[in-house]
């Protein structure tokens, strides 16, 4: 039975990929094998396949499962903009049931760690009264957090943790990623965090001008998702 997590972030932009790619490559050097979800993204590409994302190719390239595209990233919308909006131009329907629906194939497609990564903040809309915060309640998984650490994350990481909390959903563990290179007062920030955050914090990530997933992934601890 797979170990199956959903990873948020407190906003968009705050190393979310990076950080799930960073947690397969950790889970990867430990022997075990790995799949990934970008259930929607926004900002995707035209080639010769269809639209493709970076962060979901991102994903296919981190995780050790060979999986088809589609199935990594079911729905894929070519606007950077909100999802939703992104939805309704495109005239698609944003289908939690489908979603929900893909990630339990590769849930069960023989991974020892599956990470299905949200897009945006925890309560991104998909369309009138659906949210993406639905997804990991239907899937009746525990959360991630990705903290992106700059200034205002505090406040983000709080309020995310509490709505995750309220929705019914286990906080796993978080990550706190340094976005940018100098951040004031950031071994502060970190300690409050720390101590208000209730969860394990499973690592730091320092800045990466390369943002190499790869040695972020030696900054990760994943045994409070392994057990």
């Amino acid at each position: 039975m797979a170990q199956c997590y959903f990873v948020a972030g407190t906003d968009t932009e705050v190393g979310k990929t990076y950080t799930t790619a960073a947690l397969l490559a950790s889970a990867a050097a430990r022997g075990l094998r790995t799949a990934a979800v970008k259930p929607v993204a926004s900002g995707c590409e035209e080639t010769a396949d269809g639209l493709r994302n970076s962060d979901a190719l991102l994903l296919q390239e981190a995780m050790t499962l060979d999986l088809p595209y589609q199935q990594v990233n079911p729905f894929a919308l070519a606007p950077a903009i909100a999802p939703h909006i992104a939805a309704r131009e495109a005239g698609r329907r944003l289908d939690l049931g489908r979603m929900a629906g893909v990630c339990r194939g590769v849930m069960s497609a023989g991974a020892d760690l599956v990470l299905i990564e949200g897009a945006g903040g925890w309560r991104t809309p998909l369309g009138p009264g659906a949210f993406l915060s639905q997804l990991p309640r239907e899937l009746n998984i525990p959360v991630i957090l990705v903290v992106g650490m700059r200034l205002g994350c505090i406040n983000h990481a709080l309020l995310s943790a509490e709505a995750i909390r309220r929705d019914g959903l286990a906080l796993a563990g978080w990550v706190a990623n340094f976005v940018g290179r100098d951040m004031a007062r950031a071994e502060e920030n970190l300690a409050t965090l720390r101590s208000l955050v209730p969860a394990p914090l499973l690592g730091t990530l320092p800045f990466d001008t390369a943002a190499d997933y790869r040695r972020a992934a030696v900054h990760l601890d994943l045994a409070p998702l392994l057990g």
